[in-house]
């Protein structure tokens, strides 16, 4: 963008503006209600920028957005900004690219008894998944890939969030999952019955494919696979088949070696839940599968390490977020589920089966494997407000360099959904997700907690920040009728 353009006005003015707002306590430029219609122009002054490419952070930047996408990007001293455009102060903070949660489950809030929850809140889903939805996005979290939900229920949230009636991050959706059988309940494990809707068996190749047509004609966004060790091979690349022909990426569940190189076979793009179990480290055999087929590991750090995290700090049970997110039905259940979590069905051995996790992820890190942020997010006491960051901060914590944990929350699952053009860094042509926090994740990953994310930009509009009111979308009619 030129610096003599014409309709532009300098940065001088643009500091006196700043300081104006500031001095009346008034945002500079038009409030927005969040889901309104962005600005024809918006510009994010000041701040450190991380953009996602691992590079240098740029002190003092500059982003410009006109509608949905980035149109340049620099510093104070190098840009002008447009006369008229509404302008977001981020002197003192860090600018970065919206966060992605890559394994969440919008259809659970953190109760403790799927046996009692799943059939308590049958014809709830689409009034629960909204309340996770809002939660991630006001946690900084701009794209989220949703693995396991009512079919009809995953596709309308997503579709309402995408035309703007519905407030939460853009959403990649596989509506149920596939797998051979549902287990009966032995021991302390819970009835997977329960799940039924979301559980969808396959029986035979035919089956399976109609199964995964089912999904892909009603219009999910990835496949999800579990029980590979149990489909037969027929089963398996039938539902591969229709999923490559529909140009679909797949998550499967997949530990053990005969498992990963079924996933292999199938070539799925992701394998949830990587680093569990009681063997110290993966078989040579296994980083070699998934490395030479390029499959991405969804290692779901936090659903491994809650339960230590709570029993260090269990008052986070009784974080006001919690309360103030859910309605007081909902809420006084949840809770009353966590009040003795230690003995919860759900964390059965969880100490032991965990123990080699950070060697796990580490081994997967050091041989070169493509890592993202996926935490099982609304599974029991893994609350959607806050799961996102505390998994960069663990992966911190075992090791990984903090701007390569911003990019395995940011640019690794945009390359993962095969959506890197509009996703996963800060530059020009890019669709607008940006966060603004308070702090400096590069040295605290602890800046991404929500109370920490001041600003929240998706697609060029403002959902959180001074002025912006998220109580309610505003519809493109509301708008126009305002």
């Amino acid at each position: 963008m030129r610096a003599d353009e014409t309709g532009m006005k300098s940065l001088r003015g643009i500091r006196a503006c700043l300081a104006a707002a500031a001095a009346i306590a008034v945002p500079c430029g038009p409030a927005l209600l969040a889901g309104q219609q962005p600005p024809d122009q918006l510009a994010i002054v000041g701040g450190m920028l991380i953009d996602g490419h691992e590079g240098a952070p740029i002190q003092n930047s500059v982003i410009l957005v006109e509608g949905d996408r980035i149109v340049h990007v620099g510093t104070v001293s190098n840009t002008e900004v447009p006369a008229g455009a509404r302008v977001i102060d981020a002197n003192g903070l860090t600018v970065m690219p919206g966060l992605n949660e890559a394994h969440a489950h919008l259809i659970v809030v953190g109760h403790g008894f799927y046996d009692e929850y799943f059939p308590r809140y049958m014809g709830r889903w689409r009034e629960i998944m909204e309340i996770s939805a809002r939660q991630l996005l006001m946690a900084g979290v701009t794209t989220a890939r949703d693995l396991g939900a009512p079919l009809e229920d995953a596709i309308w949230v997503r579709d309402e969030i995408n035309a703007g009636r519905m407030i939460g991050p853009r959403l990649f959706v596989s509506g149920p999952f596939l797998q051979k059988s549902l287990p009966v309940p032995v021991g302390t494990r819970y009835d997977y019955r329960t799940q039924a809707f979301v559980r969808w068996t396959v029986d035979g190749p035919e089956d399976a494919a109609r199964k995964a047509r089912q999904l892909i004609d009603a219009g999910v966004d990835v496949i999800k696979v579990i029980q590979l060790g149990q489909l037969a091979r027929e089963e398996r690349l039938a539902i591969a088949g229709e999923a490559h022909r529909a140009g679909l990426h797949m998550a499967v569940h997949a530990g053990l070696v005969e498992e990963m190189r079924a996933a292999a076979e199938m070539g799925v793009g992701s394998i949830e839940h990587m680093g569990g179990g009681r063997n110290p480290l993966y078989p040579e055999e296994s980083l070699r599968l998934i490395a030479e087929n390029g499959i991405v590991a969804s290692v779901t750090s936090l659903v491994s390490r809650v339960y230590d995290i709570t029993a260090e700090y269990p008052e986070r049970l009784d974080n006001p977020q919690l309360k103030a997110d859910l309605p007081s039905d909902i809420y006084e259940d949840v809770r009353g589920s966590l009040d003795h979590f230690s003995r919860l069905n759900y964390f059965s051995g969880a100490k032991e089966a965990n123990r080699h996790h950070p060697a796990k992820l580490r081994q997967l890190y050091q041989n070169g494997v493509r890592l993202v942020i996926g935490t099982d997010s609304g599974t029991p006491m893994n609350f959607h407000y806050e799961s996102t960051w505390q998994e960069m901060d663990l992966f911190v914590r075992y090791g990984i360099p903090p701007m390569k944990v911003i990019s395995m929350a940011t640019r690794h699952p945009a390359l993962l959904y095969g959506r890197f053009d509009d996703l996963g860094t800060i530059e020009p042509g890019k669709l607008a997700d940006i966060i603004v926090v308070n702090g400096n994740p590069l040295r605290n990953m602890s800046a991404l907690q929500q109370n920490n994310v001041i600003h929240v930009i998706k697609g060029g509009v403002q959902y959180k920040g001074p002025g912006i009111d998220p109580s309610r979308p505003v519809s493109d009619a509301d708008a126009r009728e305002d």
